[in-house]
């Protein structure tokens, strides 16, 4: 089988035939699936069911914060023993009982201690899997292995786009404490898809596991600390858009269908792109293309803070579609060719970063709109997402022949 999908430059014939890349692509859609659903109402929870002021439940959002040094820290074990399966499954339980620990809080201190201190250590789940995917690439090399990582990362993807709807509706139905145990058992569901699966590791003729990594110094970390800072960079307009995009387009009184279609065309067009902009960077490098990503995130947010037309707030919409499909999609590959030694604490660091760019989207978004009022608020991520696109650049000048 090795030879065959050796030979097969079919991405998606690659993940169907291979457990691990099959079993991930499930589990990472469940995860999109159950935090996506929950993500949007936390705030309202705390609010409606737990009496929260709208400042303190704002304040929620920094308890992500703690994702960074938990996964850093899983990360940074699992390197050492070469083992991720184990750990993605003591995670996904972390995940699940901490969503459940949520659904049933009965005070305002429950999730924002839950949060703290059990869903960070949730999140490292995630970059478990790639680090167990790029073991399974070592092993197995594959012409179509970017390609593979880009289709697992599409289901991370496809929950996203159903996840909000889906906790919409179950929200409004059953209320608020139902649907977070319903992102409690998404969570739970991770383990599923991929059984009783081992590692890599476990699974060769000898038995014998790897030699563990050595830690790697903070100077051997730079090249993926200064990718992860910039693509925090980037990220940041991502809060500032959900959080002040739909108060714009009620405030113009938008009917809510083309509200919905305005907010839905991101997640569709980076869906289409992703698999795209695996085959593009073949022929223009990761870093350039990732570039080209970053200003398209300069004109969105342009667009945004300018055009004061619905056309215009749906073509930044679809440029954002373009930024995500690039990013998303090559992010995590770049992130663990820039720390080869350390696969899985590069991952953790990566994939961390959404929550460091959640703060940083708050603050900026917060002092922003307060000055400058809506819609010139956007053009704060803008001027991030033009940084960004310089120290890129200045990246691939200098690490490009790596990635």
């Amino acid at each position: 089988m090795t030879d065959q999908l050796t030979r097969s430059p079919s991405a998606l014939r690659v993940v169907l035939a291979t457990p691990l890349y099959r079993g991930a692509t499930l589990a990472l859609f469940f995860s999109g699936l159950g935090f996506s659903a929950a993500a949007p109402h936390i705030a309202r929870f705390l609010v409606e069911d737990l009496g929260s002021s709208l400042t303190v439940a704002g304040l929620y959002y920094l308890t992500n914060l703690t994702a960074l040094g938990a996964g850093y820290l899983v990360g940074r074990r699992s390197d050492h023993t070469g083992r991720r399966l184990g750990p993605f499954r003591l995670c996904a339980v972390a995940g699940f009982l901490g969503w459940l620990g949520i659904a049933f809080s009965t005070e305002l201190w429950m999730p924002f201690a839950i949060s703290a201190l059990v869903l960070g250590f949730a999140g490292a789940a995630t970059s478990q899997l790639f680090a167990a995917i790029h073991d399974e690439l070592q092993a197995n090399p594959s012409p179509a292995g970017d390609g593979v990582i880009s289709y697992v990362r599409m289901s991370l993807t496809l929950g996203w786009v159903i996840g909000p709807v889906a906790g919409s509706f179950l929200g409004a139905q059953l209320g608020l404490r139902a649907m977070l145990m319903a992102t409690a058992v998404c969570t739970l569901a991770q383990l599923l898809p991929l059984g009783t699966l081992r590692d890599r590791a476990r699974n060769t003729a000898t038995g014998i596991a790897p030699t563990p990594n050595t830690q790697v110094s903070l100077k051997t970390m730079w090249p993926l600390l200064a990718f992860t800072g910039l693509y925090i960079l980037v990220y940041a307009g991502e809060p500032i858009k959900y959080a002040y995009l739909p108060i714009y387009m009620n405030d113009h009184q938008y009917p809510p269908t083309l509200g919905g279609i305005i907010i839905g065309i991101q997640p569709l067009v980076e869906l289409i792109l992703m698999p795209v902009a695996a085959v593009l960077a073949r022929r223009t490098g990761m870093l350039n293309l990732m570039v080209l990503g970053a200003l398209f995130g300069v004109g969105a947010n342009v667009l945004f803070a300018l055009s004061g037309s619905p056309v215009g707030l749906l073509i930044a919409q679809v440029l954002m579609g373009g930024v995500w499909g690039i990013f998303a999609g090559l992010g995590i590959i770049v992130a663990q060719r820039l720390l080869p030694q350390a696969v899985a604490t590069a991952s953790a660091i990566f994939i961390s970063a959404p929550a460091v760019s959640s703060a940083l989207g708050g603050l900026v978004g917060g002092l922003g709109v307060g000055v400058v009022g809506l819609p010139l608020v956007f053009l704060a991520p803008g001027a991030l997402a033009l940084t960004a696109a310089g120290g890129l650049y200045a990246l691939q000048l200098r690490l490009g022949r790596r990635i």
